[in-house]
């Protein structure tokens, strides 16, 4: 027989999945109509709002409160709240006075975390890093479930290879930028270093094979992999000539958010791309600076219909 205790702890977790009817409820918890009423009540004394809704299709539901009461998170859900507040904590959020209260609701969770999922979590805070919120994005989200993300932190921590697509990579980094997750990893099929979206990875598991730490293909791996996105990380990219100095064009974009090569005193190339056409065009068009595109031609159309709607924006309204 389950402790009162034991009981009241996975009442709450049921309750806090769905709504149950008592009957449920009962069987689940194998007990008795009248120890569930009692255990309902001892719930509602510790100040957990249980509503019970009459009718055929009735039942009992966790509902609001005046207060907030503590909450049961299972394995999964820990992993993943803890993740989220590791990604959130580096202040990109751009909410005012959050990061004193992210800080105590993640130290909390770190004393509660049982030491397998602790060992999760500290092995992808320690291989992560943050890109730089230096534009907005209006690109769809690429989730990547919390489990996969402890997969690779593992392997990386370990340093053993994973495989993943039939192709057997050798994991460094795992790096967090606008609310997508790409793996550095050197590919042994092509001997090259590749910026992978976590999201566009299938059958991820991990091997066997312990690897000997390889020279980086750069000191700073946020910038490596934005500049792999930017030259082969979307869907759709565009070569640009800026009328001003290189370095100019570095200060006002961030040399992160693309490819910059100097031509002369005076221009450069930008390399960039996005999962749209228009996106591109609204990014230069912010750039304050004259320029000519190179490629691809389609970008053209886009820019000439920003180009009128900024002109008629323009244009005086006609008196009545």
């Amino acid at each position: 027989m389950t402790s009162t205790t034991t009981r009241l702890l996975r009442l709450l977790s049921l309750l806090q999945d769905r709504s149950h009817t008592g009957r449920e409820l009962a069987e689940r918890l194998s007990v008795t109509d009248r120890t569930l009423r009692q255990d309902i009540a001892r719930l509602r004394e510790l100040g957990y709002p249980v509503h019970a809704d009459r009718g055929p299709v009735g039942g009992y539901r966790l509902g609001q409160g005046a207060t907030m009461p503590p909450l049961l998170l299972d394995d999964e859900e820990a992993v993943a709240v803890a993740v989220a507040m590791n990604v959130a904590a580096d202040g990109s959020t751009g909410i005012a006075d959050i990061q004193a209260n992210l800080e105590r609701a993640q130290a909390k969770l770190d004393r509660i975390l049982p030491k397998r999922l602790q060992r999760k979590v500290t092995a992808l805070r320690s291989v992560t890093d943050i890109g730089p919120a230096v534009t907005g994005s209006r690109e769809p989200d690429a989730p990547v479930p919390a489990e996969t993300l402890a997969t690779l932190a593992t392997s990386i921590r370990a340093r053993t290879t994973v495989r993943a697509d039939d192709r057997e990579l050798e994991p460094y980094r795992l790096i967090s930028w606008q609310r997508r997750w790409y793996l550095v990893a050197y590919a042994l099929d092509t001997h090259t270093w590749r910026a992978l979206p976590v999201a566009s990875l299938n059958e991820i598991a991990t091997g066997t094979r312990v690897f000997a730490p390889r020279a980086l293909p750069d000191s700073d791996l946020v910038a490596f992999v934005l500049r792999e996105i930017a030259s082969t990380g979307w869907q759709v990219h565009a070569r640009v000539t800026v009328l001003a100095p290189a370095e100019t064009v570095i200060a006002r974009i961030n040399p992160t958010v693309g490819v910059v090569e100097p031509v002369d005193d005076s221009s450069c190339h930008l390399l960039t791309g996005a999962d749209r056409l228009e996106t591109i065009a609204i990014f230069l068009s912010m750039l304050m600076m004259d320029f000519r595109v190179d490629s691809p031609p389609e970008l053209v159309a886009h820019i000439r219909t920003l180009a009128d709607r900024y002109t008629a924006a323009t244009e005086p309204v006609p008196q009545r």
